[in-house]
């Protein structure tokens, strides 16, 4: 080896020792900060290459900051809140827009609608406690009409948790009514608020008692109100409530003296306004659609500021990484969803459902997924769960393995859960046609913690579960966009349908299911067919992109957009008329809805006719529709809740419309067991003789929404046989 070679080499040798020591110091780097995006994704065709660019230009402290600086209107200036129809929101939307135009979007618009706006100025409330100290408190509010005009006076009662019978014995006319309350395993703030105004009460005071707000006895709550603006009601921590509930107990007339000082202002048919920027895709005319809500209350830093930005921090990474999509990606603030219109029980995700319903209602089939999230800086669970439709569960299982992980957080992966729930922004798009996901957060430990109240700040962020959600859902982006037709696979919504049937119900009931079951399993093998087509149709469109091959990729593009179109139009048919709500607004087959009072009718008149009253009022009525309203609320609140379900505008019922298929009412044949609970050989031969009329109606319903589904599978097999 001559001595140039050997100085060749020991130049090589020394540069490869330098390489090496780099790449440990920057994977150490990496793992000690986590605003570094992995740097181990493989680089084998265009979505892997189209990824590492992206994850190399994802920018975390962009992304947080903008999630802080959305705290800077407020509506309330002691809590914050910036509620539906605001200046607090209005002005944040137009702080959005403009970051929209800033990172690089294109065709930024403000879309306007109608809603009821609220305006939550200020409630606080002072006493002399038990010391002779005077003594402050400031209260969360609710979405209702309330103004005291400057510090006013009034008594306060102590009612307990403000059933009808907690009320009963208590004088609480224009006085303010303090209850507590556990809303997750309860009732909703909506039913005692509106059983004291039946009374003449001022207003509630509503004071958790577990289940939301567990973070801190100091903590607030507020939730959407379900009811109308003129119950008014307010929330108060346990610590300041102990303290009032001490004075009113020393008190010799049961009530006590408070000096109370509240602004809550609803106005109906005001003005919000949506937001949505573009990268524009070589076919302008198909949509990915990003989503994310920027009101909220108190700071809502989890919930959704940190979503704004998550989507804002998306949209900036790929515009910055250069990606060009072959779709055209949307990126929507959407105003109002945690309440924006008044006095109905689907008050929630009133701008997500005017945006896809109202304003833009050509998005629908255009629009090939809607990715929506909710409170991404948190890690709510082990696992990273996407909450997905039934048609998209195993397209994303198979995308969740590309993942890179992120150390220290989600130790056990992805997880995709179905179906969607009504709780969030992508139930509007869903059922509107637009195949919908979103990032999990209702199974947290968060919800009862810090979920809607004064501690969702930015002491709950998690810098890695925000990472891996900009990860996660910036590469779901360019996969679904590197996909030439929507990967539906509507098996799995039919396998569902047919695990949901309980023979031994429908035998009971006298209804066959062997027609429905042919029928479904006639689609699922259709269904399997279409699969793999589109399978094929991806596959090859994938590979013709990786090979940078445009002619046959827009080739196979082209072609496939028939096939595209139906799949979509397939998926609205199966949203309208396979998908029904609860009335605790969960998602059913519309046979459920029947098949479940079968079965509990059945079984309280069996308890009734052993005698055990107890058993029937217990374990089974109270799971027949709202019929658990009949055991703490007068029949007037009970009608008033039924009837705003049945018997409002569709316009006001927004994305509940119609979900509901039936009532059976049994508040006469509950309050009448209630009463003999606790008599010996009590005679409830009138009350069977009511439940089994119930129980025949309930058997020809189950007949009618069988022969329904028989008809709508057969309609979706047919499409998916073209």
């Amino acid at each position: 080896m001559t001595r140039k070679m050997k100085i060749k080499w020991s130049f090589l040798l020394l540069m490869l020792v330098v390489l090496t020591v780099l790449t440990a110091c920057k994977e150490e780097a990496s793992e000690k900060d986590p605003k570094k995006a992995p740097s181990e994704t493989a680089t084998n065709g265009v979505f892997d290459k189209a990824s590492k660019d992206y994850l190399e230009k994802v920018d975390l402290d962009y992304s947080f900051n903008f999630a802080k600086s959305l705290e800077e209107f407020k509506t309330n200036k002691k809590l914050g809140y910036r509620t539906a129809g605001s200046e607090a929101e209005i002005k944040t939307g137009n702080k959005i827009y403009e970051e929209m135009k800033n990172i690089g979007l294109t065709e930024v618009t403000r879309d306007e609608f109608t809603l009821d706006t609220w305006e939550f100025e200020n409630a606080d409330l002072s006493f002399t406690d038990v010391n002779g100290k005077k003594y402050e408190a400031v209260l969360g509010g609710y979405q209702i009409n309330f103004d005291s005009q400057g510090e006013k006076e009034y008594e306060v009662v102590y009612a307990g948790r403000g059933t009808k019978n907690d009320l009963a014995e208590l004088d609480v006319k224009d006085k303010l009514v303090l209850i507590d309350i556990n809303q997750r395993t309860e009732w909703w703030v909506t039913y005692p608020t509106y059983q004291a105004h039946l009374k003449g009460a001022a207003a509630v005071i509503a004071v958790q008692n577990g289940g939301y707000s567990e973070v801190s006895p100091d903590a607030l709550n507020a939730q959407d109100i379900c009811g109308p603006d003129d119950a008014p009601v307010f929330s108060m921590s346990q610590t300041d409530a102990n303290v009032l509930k001490e004075a009113i107990k020393a008190s010799k007339t049961g009530s006590y003296k408070v000096n109370f000082d509240a602004k809550s202002v609803v106005k109906f048919d005001g003005k919000s306004y949506n937001y949505y920027g573009k990268i524009i895709g070589k076919d302008p005319e198909s949509y990915i659609i990003l989503s994310a809500h920027y009101d909220s209350y108190f700071a809502g830093f989890q919930d959704d500021n940190a979503a704004i930005a998550l989507m804002l921090g998306i949209a900036k990474g790929l515009v910055d990484s250069g990606y060009q999509p072959e779709k055209t990606i949307i990126f929507n603030a959407l105003a109002a969803e945690e309440w924006g219109v008044s006095d109905t029980r689907y008050d929630w995700s009133t701008g997500a459902y005017n945006q896809i319903f109202r304003i833009h209602p050509e998005w629908v089939g255009k629009a090939v997924a809607n990715i929506n999230f909710e409170l991404p800086a948190y890690e709510h669970t082990t696992s990273e769960e996407i909450r997905s439709i039934y048609e998209l569960k195993p397209y994303l299982e198979t995308f969740a393995k590309t993942v890179p992980a992120v150390e220290g957080v989600y130790k056990d992966g992805v997880s995709v859960v179905s179906p969607l729930r009504t709780w969030s922004d992508d139930f509007s798009y869903s059922i509107a046609g637009v195949p919908a996901l979103r990032n999990d957060f209702q199974d947290s430990d968060f919800m009862r913690t810090h979920y809607h109240s004064q501690f969702d700040t930015e002491e709950t962020y998690n810098e890695k579960a925000f990472l891996f959600h900009h990860n996660l859902y910036g590469m779901l982006a360019i996969y679904y966009d590197q996909t030439a037709v929507v990967p539906l696979d509507f098996t799995v919504r039919l396998n569902a349908l047919k695990d949901s049937i309980k023979q031994e119900v429908f035998e009971q009931a006298g209804v066959k299911s062997d027609e429905l079951v042919v029928k479904v399993d006639e689609a699922i093998g259709l269904a399997n067919k279409v699969n793999e087509e589109v399978k094929s149709v991806n596959d090859s469109y994938r590979k013709a992109l990786d090979e940078d091959d445009t002619e046959a990729a827009q080739k196979l593009y082209d072609e496939s957009r028939a096939l595209n179109t139906k799949l979509l139009d397939v998926y609205k048919v199966a949203q309208d008329q396979l998908l029904k709500l609860t009335w605790e607004d969960e998602l059913i087959f519309p046979h459920q809805h029947a098949q479940n009072n079968i079965e509990n009718l059945s079984l309280s008149i069996e308890a009734l006719k052993n005698g055990e009253i107890g058993t029937a009022l217990d374990e089974y009525l109270w799971k027949i529709d709202n019929n658990w309203y009949t055991y703490d609320w007068e029949r007037e609140v009970y009608d008033y809740f039924t009837d705003y379900v049945l018997d409002q505008p569709a316009d006001r019922l927004m994305w509940g419309a119609g979900r509901v298929v039936g009532h059976v009412d049994l508040f006469d044949p509950i309050n009448s067991l209630i009463a003999k609970r606790d008599q010996p050989n009590a005679n409830v031969a009138e009350e069977v003789k009511t439940l089994e009329q119930a129980l025949e109606s309930q058997k020809q319903l189950l007949d009618t929404l069988v022969k329904e589904e028989v008809t709508s599978i057969q309609t979706i097999g047919g499409m998916l046989n073209k």
